[in-house]
């Protein structure tokens, strides 16, 4: 999904973007605050036309209340696209609670955090995000039995990295399945940016197909953990300035923040493909046209991405790791079904995943 809401933006912005259908449309956006915890937070339902809104909790200190709602809102219109071309009988959602994690948080404050989201009647099921681990899960779910992410001790499948990790994998192979004409990544050089919870298994299963893989990360013990152990399959560069300018780099993988794909990056990228597993790797919607004209196949992350929201969805219905896996497989699928799409209409992968997500969502509102 490209970002609707911008960088900094004002109240009347915010309430412009809600109630605008084309780039808003949301049915529901909550205010919620407890004073005694100190709880501060914004609950966005986008759509529950496939079902229950589905979404993490992102606790952040964000500069201003007015960039919170934006970002609850940007990114619960994400869920809903990503949980559409997930196959998910799930609308999304996402919430975001406001401050600093590392000083503010504590189980007072999560556990009226779950309290809002229970008064939601199930419209919306939380699960992790940035600043928040399986561990506040738990606590958020003796408030709300509308909460994923949790232990296995609790009921819960645990951390959903591994999924998310096989599902990028999946189109990877997708990828080079469609540019190559072949879905191995043998003899490929690949670029992850970001080797932490996600990208680390990334690697095990480039490792594990033959790949050379390059890698960068703003933690030295992260890289440092992965050439331990695989001394001559894996390199590591500087930064991600360095690694996207690898001579003979394959593919690019950005596993870190968001906006990795930007008016500075794109023209020095050397990869042909892009396919990682952060969250909206679009600077601003022109990318998407700068990435094609350059000849560079484009994996919509949001699609990519999908394995721990599939893993989460699971949760609800009594978690199967083997039936998640098998749905995380699908995403194969997908990216090649996405990839067809833009060449039968000649518009950008990203553009075509919207238009597949937004018909899926269409047709279950006639229902």
């Amino acid at each position: 999904m490209t970002d609707v809401t911008g960088d900094a933006v004002s109240s009347a912005d915010v309430l412009h973007t809600l109630f605008r259908s084309d780039q808003g449309g949301h049915e529901q956006v909550v205010l919620c605050q407890d004073r005694a915890s100190g709880l501060k937070a914004v609950i966005a339902i986008h759509s529950t036309a496939l079902g229950p809104a589905l979404g993490g909790t992102r606790f952040y200190p964000y500069a201003s209340e007015a960039d919170a709602v934006a970002d609850a809102l940007n990114l619960s219109r994400g869920m809903s696209y990503k949980n559409a071309m997930a196959g998910l009988d799930h609308g999304g959602g996402k919430a975001v609670i406001i401050g600093d994690p590392e000083t503010v948080k504590t189980e007072e404050l999560l556990l009226a955090y779950g309290r809002m989201v229970a008064s939601l009647g199930g419209r919306y099921v939380t699960a992790c995000d940035v600043g928040t681990y399986v561990a506040d899960m738990d606590v958020v779910a003796r408030e709300c039995r509308w909460t994923t992410g949790r232990s296995p001790e609790n009921g819960g499948a645990g951390d959903s990295s591994v999924l998310t990790a096989f599902g990028v994998f999946q189109g990877m192979r997708a990828s080079a399945q469609h540019l190559w004409g072949d879905p191995t990544l043998r003899g490929r050089k690949v670029g992850v940016a970001g080797v932490g919870k996600v990208g680390h298994y990334l690697v095990e299963h480039l490792v594990a197909d033959g790949a050379e893989v390059v890698i960068t990360d703003v933690r030295e013990e992260s890289v440092r953990r992965i050439l331990d152990k695989h001394p001559g399959s894996v390199t590591a560069v500087a930064d991600t300035d360095a690694l996207i300018r690898v001579e003979g780099l394959d593919i690019y993988a950005p596993c870190a923040l968001g906006g990795a794909l930007n008016d500075e990056t794109v023209p020095v990228l050397t990869a042909k493909i892009v396919c990682g597993a952060a969250n909206n790797q679009l600077a601003h919607p022109g990318v998407e046209k700068d990435l094609a004209d350059r000849a560079i196949l484009y994996a919509p992350d949001y699609v990519v991405n999908a394995g721990g929201v599939i893993q989460v969805a699971d949760e609800l219905h009594g978690f199967d790791f083997d039936r998640c896996k098998a749905k995380a497989a699908k995403i194969f699928d997908t990216t090649l079904a996405i990839f067809a799409r833009a060449k039968e209409d000649g518009i950008p992968p990203a553009a075509a995943a919207d238009r597949i997500a937004e018909q899926r969502m269409a047709e279950a509102r006639k229902r």
